[in-house]
């Protein structure tokens, strides 16, 4: 569930400038930077670049200056996005492109994806790393070993030392837990949760089985997998699969499909709306999430989740209560054929997905957020905000 942010720094966010109490409290930061790999305009984007959306779009419609200084091409957004480079390169020249395009602030956000931008070693202002995820197992996974192994050292000696004298934002649990793995101490962890959009007026049921997986089609999302258990699961509950997003990995995936899958490609978020509530259950594969936004986004259309045990999922899905968290891939098959065969326990389980996904909300995303800002700015120390939970 959210963690409550310390009072007194909420009412740092609440009461800035409101006379003698802005003067007790911590303000929060007026110009803020985030540092990422990509806008959400990228084809490639997915739940960290909404995060910083939702984010920078929340603090900007509060009055606040920001920007956000990425790779790739800058595009329109109701804050001010500024392109550090290409794709890769923007790794290299972040530091002269924030010199040369932003000048100062009073906090950047150095958001790590993997490969650091390492910017408390030349940014002298305050400064947090926001992680959805480390990305430990995952360079083992998408690159040959001696490239993974340089990559996962960098990682994490950034996350370890780089940031030894400043705050680090996770997104779940699951990520503060592997923070604390590397050697970060809890009481330098904060976590702000993602949130989700109140939905639209609840659509309709699919009356025949439709299962949706959501996602960007990369390697370790393993819809490979959910490809090969489809075809154990097909003849025991029929109906449909279908694979929404794109990615490097769709050509692939669209070999390996059998009968009864359906590729969606992008869709509009009306589509993704009716079809989250069309669906029995959202199947999520993934081999580690730092939170799995997509679980709270189908949670909001009252449907379950059928998932692996892994990082993020764990956070993001109560097991036996909103959704299934699966051992391993035969307990995954089993527990989808069971649960498309119970609609008693479906629906219920799509009731109490929906109650949980009320109390993760974009607006309180961006309330945690500011109070972690405020705290890094003013130098007044509080509880670790969920670092335990």
């Amino acid at each position: 569930m959210p963690q409550h942010v310390p009072p007194p720094l909420l009412d740092a966010v609440t009461r800035q400038g409101q006379g003698p109490a802005s003067s007790r409290v911590p303000a929060a930061p007026r110009r803020i930077v985030f540092l990422a790999h990509r806008d959400l305009g990228n084809p490639a984007a997915g739940g960290s670049e909404l995060l910083i959306d939702r984010l920078a779009s929340g603090l900007t419609e509060q009055g606040h200056d920001v920007t956000l200084l990425c790779g790739g091409q800058a595009a329109r957004r109701p804050y001010r996005v500024v392109s550090a480079g290409g794709t890769l390169g923007h790794y290299l020249g972040a530091r002269s492109a924030f010199a040369r395009q932003v000048g100062d602030c009073d906090l950047l956000v150095e958001v790590c994806n993997g490969m650091p931008y390492l910017a408390p070693l030349w940014h002298r202002g305050p400064t947090v790393c926001l992680v959805n995820h480390v990305h430990t197992d995952l360079w083992d996974m998408r690159f040959p070993m001696p490239v993974a192994r340089a990559g996962r050292r960098l990682e994490h000696w950034a996350l370890s030392r780089a940031y030894r004298d400043h705050l680090m934002i996770a997104v779940s649990p699951s990520t503060a837990g592997a923070l604390r793995d590397l050697g970060v101490p809890d009481h330098r962890i904060r976590v702000v949760h993602n949130g989700v959009e109140e939905p639209s007026p609840q659509g309709d049921r699919s009356e025949t089985p439709l299962f949706t997986a959501l996602g960007r089609l990369v390697d370790y999302k393993r819809i490979d997998l959910l490809l090969q258990l489809w075809e154990r699961v097909r003849p025991v509950t029929g109906g449909r699969l279908v694979i929404v997003g794109d990615g490097p990995e769709r050509a692939r995936l669209e070999r390996l499909a059998g009968p009864g899958v359906e590729f969606a490609g992008h869709v509009t978020e009306a589509e993704k709306h009716r079809l989250l509530c069309a669906s029995w259950m959202l199947l999520h594969p993934a081999a580690v999430e730092g939170w799995g936004l997509v679980v709270t986004e189908a949670g909001a259309r009252s449907t379950p989740t059928l998932g692996f045990d892994v990082p993020g999922l764990r956070d993001s899905v109560d097991d036996g209560v909103t959704g299934i968290l699966a051992q391993g891939a035969s307990s995954f098959a089993a527990a989808w054929c069971a649960l498309a065969l119970d609609d008693e326990r479906r629906e219920a389980m799509g009731k109490a997905a929906r109650e949980r996904a009320a109390a993760f909300r974009w607006t309180s995303s961006v309330r945690q957020f500011m109070a972690v800002a405020a705290e890094a700015t003013s130098g007044v120390s509080a509880p670790a905000i969920g670092a335990s939970a």
